[in-house]
């Protein structure tokens, strides 16, 4: 039961990591972004690519992996999302859907179909109570943990948190006091992006590398987001970690509905508090 926690928390974390960006993008843009885990993607390829380059390293690949990511994001910005900002959620979502696709294409045609294996980079375990516990995944918490209030930090005491704080509740507020409001989305977005790469960097020695590997994230980030509220920081770091928890008991007594419980859940909470958009 002990590891089956363990795990659960683990998931929750990487959900946290991918989901935030998610939250964020809705919450001040309004926008549907699927491309989000084409950049979870692309990071975890980084993570393969340069890891023989650096003597097999892995903070400093992933710091590496985690930084290429941002220019991408930025061009998928600036030349897509920013022109959908105002726009019906659908041109978000088949715009978005489409740089998924194209994507994923691209990275089959760069490094092929065939599943990557990966092993645990601290290779070490913790022997409590008679359980064994990988170091590794008690670090990813333990990273999760400090992000959670690294960000909270960033968006109570900055300026630019500040702002998109603020955006969140009064877009057009905002932009009355002459505050490029666009620019800060974009920081945004490009740190939400980085952020779902870093992710990916860390669930890649315990999952199966391929390039579709970020669809059903993807699905389960989307109900992370759903259940927490759109654009709320602390409602998407809890459901993070309690849908991982869901998914990690449920699938405990019954594996293949460990993914369907999550949405179960978000089904649930939709039903009794519907998204207003």
């Amino acid at each position: 039961m002990i590891n089956t926690i363990l795990y659960g928390l683990t998931i929750g974390a990487i959900l946290y990591f991918i989901s935030i960006g998610l939250s964020l993008t809705f919450g001040t843009m309004k926008i549907v972004n699927f491309a989000h885990a084409l950049v979870y993607t692309i990071g975890v390829y980084m993570l393969i690519t340069f890891l023989p380059l650096v003597k097999g390293n892995f903070i400093v690949t992933a710091l590496i992996a985690t930084a290429v990511v941002i220019p991408i994001s930025y061009v998928i910005e600036r030349f897509i999302i920013r022109r959908l900002y105002g726009e019906s959620l659908d041109y978000a979502i088949i715009a978005t859907y489409a740089v998924l696709l194209i994507g994923v294409d691209v990275i089959k045609w760069i490094w092929g179909v065939r599943p990557y294996p990966m092993s645990d980079p601290v290779g070490e375990s913790l022997s409590i109570g008679g359980f064994t516990i990988p170091v590794y995944r008690v670090l990813i918490v333990v990273v999760a943990v400090l992000l959670f209030g690294a960000l909270n930090f960033f968006f109570r005491k900055s300026i630019v948190g500040k702002i998109v704080v603020a955006a969140l509740e009064d877009k057009d507020g905002v932009r009355c006091l002459g505050i490029n409001v666009d620019k800060y989305f974009s920081i945004v977005f490009m740190l939400g992006s980085a952020l779902a790469a870093l992710g990916g960097v860390l669930y890649a020695p315990i999952t199966s590398l391929h390039p579709y590997m970020g669809f059903m994230v993807l699905l389960l980030s989307f109900a992370v987001v759903i259940v927490g509220g759109m654009g709320s920081l602390n409602g998407t770091f809890v459901s993070a970690f309690a849908l991982g928890l869901v998914m990690s008991l449920t699938a405990r007594y019954w594996s293949q509905a460990g993914e369907t419980m999550v949405f179960i859940v978000m089904a649930i909470v939709l039903i009794i508090k519907p998204i207003e958009i």
